[in-house]
Formats: C-alpha cells, structure tokens, sequence
C-alpha cells in the first residue's frame, strides 16, 4: 500500500527570497535552488539538499503538492524530481491528474458550494467596501472559487481582519492572513477533502502532510502524520494537533526538514 506526502507549496517547501530566513553568516547558509520564474525574475527557492530529498521521495512515497495558488500560478513552479501525477491546486478547487484538472471533482465542488455558502460576488463586493484604500494594493478572483486581497501588511487593522472574520462566518466562508495576502474562502473549499479523494484513487494506507497557514489545519487534521513550520499562521496561533510535530525550523530549511521527515516515514517499516 503506498504512502501519500501532501504538503503545501509557498513557505512550506518553496519560499520566496523574502521568506527565506537566512540568519546564519553567509559563508555557511546553504546552497539554493531557484523553482519559480515569473516575469523573467526568480521568485522561489528551496535549499539544493531539499531537492535531492524531494526526488528521493518518489521511491517511497507518492508526492502530491497542494497549494491555494491557481492552476495558472502552479505551472510556473518547476519541482525536482519526478512530475507528480496529482496536485491539488485552488484550495482544493482543481484537482490536477498529469498536469489536468479533473472535471467531474471541479463539479462536485462547486455545486456544494452553491448549495452551502454565500456567493462570491456577495463577499468581494464586501471586501471592496469595506477594505481601506491605504493599505489596499489589489484584489483578486482565484478561479472563480474565492477572492483574495493584497495589502500593506504593517497597515492593516487587526480589528477590521477580526470583524471581516466575523462577518464571513455566517454566510460560510473562511478568513487567513498570510504574508501580503488576506484570503477569503469558503468553508467547504478544503485541501483535505481533495486530498482524501488522491487516498481513495491511489489506495494509500498512510498520509502524510505539512502546511504552515490556517488554509493548512484541515491538511494537517486529515493526516496521519503532520508537520508545520516555526513560521507562519499556525505557529503564531501555537496552533497543534494530535500527530502534528511543531518544528523549530523557520523559513528555507524548515522545508528541508519536513523533507526529512517524509523520507524517514514513508520508509519506516509498517
């Protein structure tokens, strides 16, 4: 029975030089590889030794990235190793089998959300009026499936984030800061349920998952094993779990880790 290791993309495995949280003196941080390019500029990054644990994996494992990004956003990232043949994309949107989205799991999901959840242009006419020009910098549709805002992260009001909060969660929706972005999405829109369904397609017997955002706890609850990095949503909350191993490791080599972790465990005996 094979093992599955879901994780999430951005500032789980990949990270963007921003994100990368270098504290060491140069002459000992680790070497990079770049695995995004956007507008002819790097833009992601994980550590050359995260590269070679992620094509080892596929001997053990059946690797399946899951991300909130759009399908559109996905393609720019180029992994090491093997292409996966299922990726997640949109929250849980898109599910992608070699690299194409599934029509019939894109119809389940969105006719759940249209029987359980407030419309889109219901929440993103809320977002554009009531969000401040000062801090507001784009709004965004992913997919037709959910909106997200980019802001001056030092400028947005905490109190405006708790009442958006509020307000979304009676009309079915989910609110998640992570770095520059403010996401709201709707509550049955989950990485876990599509990961559930790569468990029943591919027969796995044991799941393993990481994620560091809000977007990531369900991932994490659905796994048999979890990680989450030192960074992000989830360790500012101190957010755990049963099963889920806070790491101590912040930025590029808490990816790294998490590769160790999922190469040691899919190879354990069972």
């Amino acid at each position: 029975m094979p093992v599955l290791a879901a994780s999430d993309l951005d500032r789980t495995l990949i990270y963007s030089s921003a994100a990368l949280d270098l504290t060491m003196p140069d002459a000992r941080a680790p070497r990079l590889l770049c695995v995004e390019v956007h507008e002819s500029r790097p833009l992601s990054y994980m550590t050359e030794t995260a590269a070679r644990l992620l094509t080892e994996l596929a001997d053990s494992a059946v690797f399946v990235p899951v991300t909130t990004r759009t399908r559109k956003q996905y393609q720019r990232i180029s992994l090491p190793g093997p292409q996966p043949v299922y990726a997640i994309c949109a929250n849980g949107g898109h599910l992608l089998v070699d690299g194409v989205s599934d029509g019939d799991w894109h119809r389940r999901v969105t006719e759940r959300l249209a029987g359980e959840c407030a419309p889109l242009a219901e929440v993103r006419e809320h977002l554009l009026r009531t969000a401040d020009p000062l801090w507001l910098r784009k709004e965004r549709v992913a997919e037709d499936l959910f909106a997200y805002l980019v802001v001056e992260r030092e400028l947005l009001p905490q109190e405006w984030v708790k009442e958006l909060a509020a307000w979304a969660e009676g009309r079915g929706w989910t609110v998640s800061v992570q770095g520059r972005k403010l996401y709201a999405v709707p509550k049955p829109l989950t990485k876990s349920a599509a990961v559930r369904e790569v468990v029943r397609r591919t027969g796995a017997d044991l799941v393993l998952g990481a994620g560091d955002s809000l977007l990531d706890a369900d991932l994490l609850l659905a796994a048999d094993r979890g990680w989450r990095p030192g960074h992000g949503e989830l360790a500012d909350a101190d957010w755990t779990a049963p099963g889920v191993c806070p790491l101590p490791e912040r930025g590029v080599l808490a990816g790294e880790r998490i590769l160790r972790e999922f190469t040691r465990s899919s190879r354990a005996p069972r």
